[in-house]
């Protein structure tokens, strides 16, 4: 009688060595193409942490309530070259005058490695506290004076109302006077939180007269990206300084720094 197709299964064909290289030969394509695509969005982070943007971390409270405690932002580096600083920009800069206290080394563990390499290729945010976070409120050649008989900071003689304080910080600038003329090339900086902000009014007896050089400046911060629940975009409040004429005169350079010690 024929066989019915209904009748016992064949048995199921060795496994050929041909099939098996065939499939080794696919898990190394695909872990190939794995490898690559990491490798990819290594080095895109690379040029953008570069060129573009950096992530930093907020370790203090003295630009409260615009910028949190713990708060990561991403920081535009085409600010202030080849795009111009504004008065009012929220900038990142690099502590060369000591503004901060000396930082202990932490002991990261055995992996610390893994850490500093994503921070380098930008999968990080930076919390080496080589960094301030401060406002712009005078540019090259702008005559800066606290306060007015208000108790108002003026640029140009032109009074500032500042929304972006901390509250009941405002008073905390009539504790530490100035007048200066910023010079060339130099930007006058200053913390939201006013009371709580080691900032160019509490450096005016260092060689460098409080003022922040250009040349420090990572960026202008643009967004804070974490937690999620904050995320916002970073203001530079345009109209707080839309009166502010330009200065008088053409901004002097800087005199030379005193070593310190001298």
């Amino acid at each position: 009688m024929p066989h019915s197709s209904t009748g016992p299964a064949e048995a199921a064909e060795p496994d050929h060595p041909s099939h098996r290289s065939g499939r080794r030969n696919a898990g190394l394509v695909w872990l190939k193409e794995i490898g690559t695509i990491i490798a990819i969005a290594l080095v895109l982070s690379f040029l953008i942490k570069t060129f573009l943007f950096r992530a930093y971390w907020i370790p203090s409270g003295s630009m409260e309530q615009t910028l949190e405690l713990d708060d990561r932002i991403f920081v535009n580096l085409l600010v202030p070259r080849p795009f111009d600083l504004q008065r009012g920009d929220i900038v990142v800069f690099r502590d060369t005058q000591a503004w901060l206290p000396p930082t202990v080394p932490k002991d990261e563990g055995p992996f610390g490695w893994v850490q500093d390499a994503a921070t380098f290729v930008g999968l990080l945010p930076d919390d080496s506290q080589q960094h301030l976070v401060k406002r712009v409120i005078g540019l090259p050649g702008d005559h800066v004076v606290c306060c007015n008989a208000e108790g108002k900071i003026t640029v140009n003689g032109a009074p500032l109302t500042e929304p972006y304080l901390y509250p009941g910080s405002e008073a905390a600038d009539l504790s530490q006077p100035f007048d200066v003329v910023v010079p060339e090339g130099k930007v006058w900086v200053m913390g939201d939180h006013r009371d709580d902000s080691a900032d160019s009014r509490a450096h005016q007896d260092t060689p460098g007269k409080g003022f922040i050089s250009m040349a420090d400046i990572e960026g202008k911060a643009t967004v804070i990206a974490w937690p999620a629940t904050r995320w916002t975009i970073l203001g530079n409040y345009p109209e707080v300084f839309r009166d502010v004429p330009a200065p008088s005169s053409t901004p002097a350079a800087s005199p030379p720094a005193v070593p310190s010690g001298q």
